[in-house]
Formats: structure tokens, C-alpha cells, sequence
């Protein structure tokens, strides 16, 4: 992954709320999500489920409240809630009815305690560690009204390098991909929230609307930093792989 510089401004605000979203259907993690909604699916190895994780990292972050927005299997998620020692306050709201990915985040803004801050968002089935402290810096420092996050993930097949003559130089396992993609956290300001559509993608609407305004920023994930999306089995497996190689 590529890096920029990154420091902390002076006199930047500190987020402590966020916004997870949880109401996926996971067809893809099947048969794990026959029974639980993907963000309920634990890491092997850990006994943890994903949005454990994730909760455990924005409380380290300085995040003292977070909604979850609910939706497949909804009350499997909210009693895990209700039994687990949280590391922060959790409220949940439930979309009865599919409101896209804007739509959904729209909702579960407004049922944020301090809507006149700013806020953090992730995506339910992202397993990350970076400093987000870092990327609301960064994000204060641009004016932007919104930051997401880039990651350069692995391709997942090995490639093959050749000269120009079309010689083969060398075969390279899973390299890393030449394309930054969005990573699924992001840093919202205060006004965001009435820009979001009610039903709907935000990544079609507001997403470009931002970028023409030149409002919309980019934070690069630090090189070393982990971060992994789970969509499939065989992420889970990875996931478990890696977290064994960092102890």
C-alpha cells in the first residue's frame, strides 16, 4: 500500500461517534450467514465476531458512541449486543424495508447522539486496523466534507513478468494491486448527513457531487497497516492466517 505523510492538526476536532453498517445479507459467507448476519460471523481463532472487532477498534480510537444499522437477522445481532461487554455506548435501528447504502446510512445518522459533530462510518464486513485519529486529521486538514479511506489490496492470482521481447522474468504471487480501492471507513462532517439521498447509493450520488466540488478527500491506509474486507470463506481462512502470523 502507498502511504502519505500524515499528522495530527492542531486544533482538529475528535471524533467519537460512528456509524456501522450491519444489515447485509452475506450470500456470499453462506452457509456461515444462514443463521447470523454477516458482521456476526467470527474471525477462526478469535471467538470474536467481525463487528467485535470493529467495535473494539473505534473504542480505541476514542469513540465513545456507535449505531448499528441493522437489517438481515437483525435480532441475532442485537441480542449478541445486549449480552457482550461492550467497549463503548451501542444503540441499533433497523431498516424495515431495503434503503440502499446512502438510504441506510442517512437513517442511522440521525439516531447519532451529537448530529452537530462529526462522525465515522464503516462498512459491517471490514476487518482493519489503522489510525483513525489520523485520517480525522487529515480530513480537518483538507476541509473536506468527506474522507474515505483507500486500500491497495492483493490481486488474488500470481502474475507473470516479462520484458519487452516477451521474455519471462518472473512469476509473483498475489501482488499487491496497481489500483487504490475504496477500503469501506470513512470521516464525515456534520453537514454530510442532509446530503445523503433517502433511498439510494451514495457512491452515485453524493460521492460525485463531492469529488466535483473538489470536497471529497482520499486517506491512503499506512503501509503495514492490516485491513480486510470478508466476503468470502476464504477471507475468513486468511483472515485467521494472518492474525496467527502477526502474534
Amino acid at each position: 500500500m502507498t502511504s502519505a505523510p500524515h499528522s495530527t492538526s492542531q486544533g482538529a476536532r475528535d471524533v467519537t461517534q460512528a456509524v456501522i453498517l450491519a444489515g447485509g445479507q452475506g450470500s456470499r459467507l453462506r452457509p456461515y450467514t444462514d443463521d447470523r448476519p454477516k458482521p456476526m460471523v467470527e474471525i477462526p481463532g478469535t471467538g470474536i465476531p467481525i463487528i467485535g472487532h470493529q467495535l473494539q477498534w473505534l473504542a480505541a480510537e476514542g469513540v465513545t458512541d456507535a449505531v448499528v444499522s441493522c437489517g438481515h437477522l437483525a435480532e441475532v445481532l442485537q441480542d449478541w449486543l445486549k449480552s457482550a461487554e461492550l467497549p463503548l455506548n451501542v444503540s441499533t435501528v433497523v431498516e424495515t424495508e431495503p434503503l440502499g447504502r446512502g438510504g441506510g446510512l442517512k437513517f442511522a445518522a440521525r439516531a447519532l447522539p451529537r448530529p452537530d459533530e462529526p462522525w465515522y462510518a464503516t462498512n459491517g464486513d471490514i476487518w482493519t486496523r489503522f489510525s483513525l485519529r489520523e485520517m480525522a486529521a487529515f480530513h480537518d486538514e483538507r476541509h473536506a466534507t468527506a474522507t474515505l479511506s483507500l486500500a491497495r489490496p492483493r490481486i488474488p492470482w500470481g502474475v507473470v513478468e516479462t520484458d519487452k521481447f516477451g521474455h519471462v522474468l518472473d512469476f509473483i504471487e498475489a501482488p499487491p494491486s496497481p489500483y487504490l480501492i475504496n477500503a469501506g471507513v470513512y470521516v464525515f462532517s456534520p453537514e454530510f448527513t442532509a446530503l445523503l439521498p433517502d433511498v439510494g447509493d451514495h457512491e452515485r450520488t453524493t460521492f460525485p457531487r463531492l469529488a466535483r466540488e473538489q470536497r471529497l478527500s482520499g486517506f491512503p491506509i499506512p503501509q503495514g497497516a492490516y485491513w480486510r474486507a470478508i466476503d468470502t470463506a476464504k477471507d475468513l481462512s486468511e483472515a485467521a492466517k494472518e492474525l496467527a502470523a502477526l502474534k
